[in-house]
């Protein structure tokens, strides 16, 4: 989501999320596609399996014409028109108020946006997620998925054909970020991706509020991802599943960069 204020924004999308799991989640059980709702500690999601050697993970930002696709039925169309099918997709990390990524944007192996400084502008008030420590970026290249903190990215500089840079991590070598507190009244929607032991990419997306913690927790203790990366939350935490029978809207225009599955 863009970063500015959006407190009462993200309470009245959080309850349209809930609804929209009510809707969706019952339906969405029997199915047997990547994605499939679960509820994990009283808290509602649905979480997506990725073969990242095998499925066809892409980003999407612009369309053929230039413009942000904005919207995940106009990502699906396009798609459409080259003859395959959008399976899943959702919000790839934060974006600029004309939807261009904040930070690093690798698509098909060309760096679309560089990394974007780790430190935040100063202002008043809390610091944006984006900025929070530390900052990270999912990648996948020769040797499949990764994620890593951003400073030890720039070190390493991997060969990637895919990224995205967001922030904060959730989990990091398989400990929870130390920023987060156990409790925290900090709960909203949220979604994040995780690169876990068996190999796979997850990704997640809360249909209730929830708080860093518990959400980081989910990666690590549920899903089983030594590394996680949030990636949205409030308004950002869109998905879109023809399976599934959903298709979110963003309140604030509009999604920046998405994660895409194709077929």
């Amino acid at each position: 989501m863009p970063i500015r204020s959006s407190g009462l924004l993200s309470a009245a999308l959080a309850g349209m999320a809930i609804l929209l799991g009510a809707l969706f989640g019952t339906a969405g059980s029997a199915l047997a596609g990547p994605c499939a709702p679960e509820t994990v500690e009283n808290t509602n999601y649905v979480i997506c399996t990725v073969d990242p050697a095998k499925a066809d993970l892409r980003l999407f930002w612009k369309g053929d014409d230039g413009a942000p696709y904005r919207s995940f039925p106009g990502i699906a169309d396009a798609v459409s028109a080259k003859g395959k099918t959008l399976v899943f997709a959702l919000n790839a990390g934060m974006y600029h108020e004309d939807f261009s990524p904040i930070g690093l944007y690798v698509e098909d192996g060309q760096e679309l946006r560089p990394v974007a400084s780790v430190k935040a502008p100063k202002a008043s008030g809390p610091v944006p997620n984006f900025y929070k420590n530390p900052n990270g970026i999912f990648f996948i290249g020769d040797k499949g998925a990764g994620i890593l903190p951003t400073a030890t990215f720039e070190k390493q500089r991997p060969d990637v054909r895919l990224a995205t840079q967001s922030g904060p991590m959730l989990v990091i070598a398989n400990k929870i970020n130390p920023i987060f507190i156990i409790g925290s009244s900090d709960r909203t929607r949220r979604s994040g991706v995780g690169v876990c032991a068996d190999g796979m990419v997850r990704f997640a997306v809360s249909d209730n509020p929830v708080n860093f913690h518990d959400f980081a927790r989910l990666f690590r203790d549920h899903l089983q991802c030594a590394d996680a990366l949030f990636l949205d939350g409030g308004g950002g935490a869109g998905f879109y599943s023809g399976e599934l029978g959903r298709s979110d809207f963003s309140w604030h225009g509009g999604y920046g960069p998405v994660f895409g599955v194709v077929e």
